[in-house]
C-alpha cells in the first residue's frame, strides 16, 4: 500500500540516510508527481521542484504549470520553471525524445547550480509494465525486460513499486490537487497505445496481474544480477591487460557463446550482431568505432581504447621555433618536454646540420604517407613499413612520436632512427643536438 512510511522505506532501500540528502523533484502536475512532492514534503526532506512547460497543449500546459507552482508557493518550496520557446527547435517528429533530452538537460543544470545530489522522478508500476512490453517488442534482452531501475546514476524512482490506482487513491485520500494530461488518452505514440489498448486487456485477465508482474520483475532482476556477475567473471578471465587500455584475449572470447560475446562488447558500445561477427573475422590492424571506444585488432588481442584518449594522443608539440645559426652548437633536452611525450623510453642523441633544417621543429604522431630516409639504410622507407619491421604492436605504434620540420618532413622516429638527410656530416658548421638522458 502506498503510504508515507512505505515511500520512506523505498528511499532507504535506495540510499543511506535519505533525510540527510538533497533532491530535485521532476513534477509535471499529474497525480503521480504531485503525490511524490506531497510525500517528500510530509517526510520533511530537503528538496526543490522543477517543471517544464513544453507549450504543446496551449492553455492546458499553463494550467499544469500553475498547479505545480501553487503547491510550491503554498509550501515554500523553491520552484524552477523551463518554458519552451522557438530557440529550442521543436522537431516535427520524435517529440518524446526531444522533450526527454530537453528536460534532463534542464534538471542537470539545476542540480549543478543548486548543489542537489539526487534527481527524483515519479515513475510507477504501470510505467514499468508499459516499458516491459515496449522492450519485449524490441528484443532488448534481459536488461530491457528487467524494467526501469529504481536507482540509476543518482536518479531515484521511489514510486516504482506502486500502481497508478494506489497513487490515485492516495491523492484522493489526502486531497492532493493534480492535473490529468488528456493527450495521454490519444494513441499517437507507442507508449500511449500500450497504455490505452494493451494494458487494460492484460489487467482484465487476472485480478493480481500487477502484483504478479511485480514479483516477476523481481525474479528477472535477480537473474540479471546473477548473469551479470558471471559475465564479469568471464571478462576478468579473458582480460590480458586493464591498465592504460582494456585488452581482451580474442581467441578465448571467441570460444564463448554469442550471448557472452554480445554482453561483453555491448559494454563498450558494440551492440550490433553483424558488427560483432566482423570483429572476430577482422585482420590485424582493423579498427571498429562505437560512440566512446575504438576497438583495434592486434593478432589475438582486442584492444579497447577510449576515444578521448585517442584524441589526446594525436596532439602536436612545438619543440623549437628557431635557433641562432651563429652558434656552433645548440642542444635540446627532451627531458624538458618528457611529461608531454611519454613513450620515448630509450636513449636518444641525434646531431643535425642546423642549416638544413626548416623551422619550427615539432613532435607529432604518424600520418598517412609518411616516409623518411633512415640512417643505416639505403633509400627511403615508409614509416608504416618501419613500424611493421620493428614488430611494434598497435598500442606501441600509437605512442611513437615523429620529429618533423616546418615542411612536415620526418627528421626521425623517436626513439628509433634518425633521418640521414638532415644528419651532421664533416661539412656541418652549426650543429643542433636533440637528446634525452635515459
Amino acid at each position: 500500500m502506498l503510504e508515507r512510511s512505505t515511500v520512506k522505506k523505498q528511499l532507504t532501500n535506495l540510499i543511506e540516510f535519505p533525510e540527510n540528502q538533497s533532491y530535485l523533484l521532476a513534477v509535471s502536475g499529474g497525480a503521480d508527481s504531485m503525490v511524490l512532492a506531497f510525500i517528500f514534503k510530509a517526510l520533511g526532506l530537503n528538496f526543490q521542484v522543477a517543471h517544464v512547460n513544453y507549450q504543446l497543449r496551449g492553455k492546458d500546459s499553463d494550467l499544469d504549470k500553475k498547479v505545480v507552482e501553487d503547491f510550491c508557493i503554498y509550501h515554500n518550496i523553491k520552484f524552477h520553471l523551463y518554458k519552451v520557446s522557438e530557440k529550442d527547435n521543436k522537431p516535427e517528429n520524435s517529440i518524446q525524445l526531444w522533450a526527454r533530452e530537453l528536460r534532463y538537460a534542464f534538471f542537470k543544470q539545476i542540480q549543478e547550480k543548486e548543489n542537489l545530489e539526487f534527481l527524483v522522478t515519479a515513475h510507477h508500476l504501470n510505467d514499468q509494465l508499459e516499458t516491459f512490453i515496449i522492450n519485449l517488442s524490441k528484443a532488448s534482452g534481459i536488461k530491457g525486460l528487467s524494467g526501469i531501475p529504481a536507482s540509476d546514476n543518482k536518479i531515484l524512482r521511489p514510486l516504482l513499486y506502486f500502481s497508478k490506482d494506489e497513487i490515485y487513491d492516495f491523492a484522493d485520500e489526502n486531497n492532493i490537487t493534480y492535473r490529468e494530461d488528456l493527450s495521454n488518452k490519444k494513441n499517437d505514440y507507442l507508449r500511449n497505445k500500450i497504455r490505452n489498448q494493451i494494458v487494460p486487456k492484460l489487467l482484465e485477465t487476472n485480478d493480481h496481474f500487477l502484483d504478479n508482474f511485480k514479483k516477476s520483475l523481481s525474479y528477472l532482476n535477480q537473474t540479471k544480477d546473477f548473469v551479470q556477475q558471471q559475465i564479469e567473471e568471464i571478462e576478468n578471465r579473458i582480460t590480458i591487460s586493464n591498465r592504460e587500455n582494456k585488452i581482451l584475449d580474442k581467441e578465448k572470447l571467441n570460444l564463448e557463446s554469442n550471448f557472452v560475446k554480445f554482453e561483453i562488447l555491448k559494454k563498450y558500445g558494440f551492440e550490433k550482431e553483424e558488427e560483432i561477427k566482423k570483429i572476430f573475422k577482422a585482420e590485424t590492424g582493423s579498427s571498429f568505432f562505437s560512440k566512446d571506444f575504438q576497438l583495434m585488432i592486434n593478432r589475438n588481442e582486442l584492444i579497447l581504447n577510449k576515444l578521448n584518449q585517442k584524441k589526446e594522443n594525436q596532439e602536436e608539440i612545438i619543440l623549437i621555433e628557431k635557433i641562432d645559426l651563429f652558434k656552433n652548437q645548440t642542444t635540446i633536452n627532451l627531458e624538458d618536454t618528457i611529461e608531454k611525450i611519454e613513450g620515448i623510453n630509450k636513449t636518444v642523441s641525434w646531431d643535425f646540420d642546423a642549416e638544413k633544417l626548416t623551422f619550427p621543429l615539432q613532435l607529432r604522431r604518424k600520418q598517412q604517407g609518411d616516409v623518411f630516409y633512415p640512417i643505416g639504410f639505403s633509400g627511403k622507407k615508409k614509416v608504416s613499413k618501419f613500424f611493421k619491421d620493428e614488430k611494434l604492436s598497435i598500442l606501441a605504434k600509437q605512442k611513437i612520436w615523429l620529429l618533423t620540420d616546418g615542411n612536415n618532413s620526418v627528421l626521425g622516429i623517436l626513439p628509433f632512427r634518425q633521418d640521414r638527410r638532415y644528419a651532421k656530416d664533416e661539412r656541418t658548421k652549426n650543429i643542433l643536438t636533440i637528446f634525452n638522458e635515459k
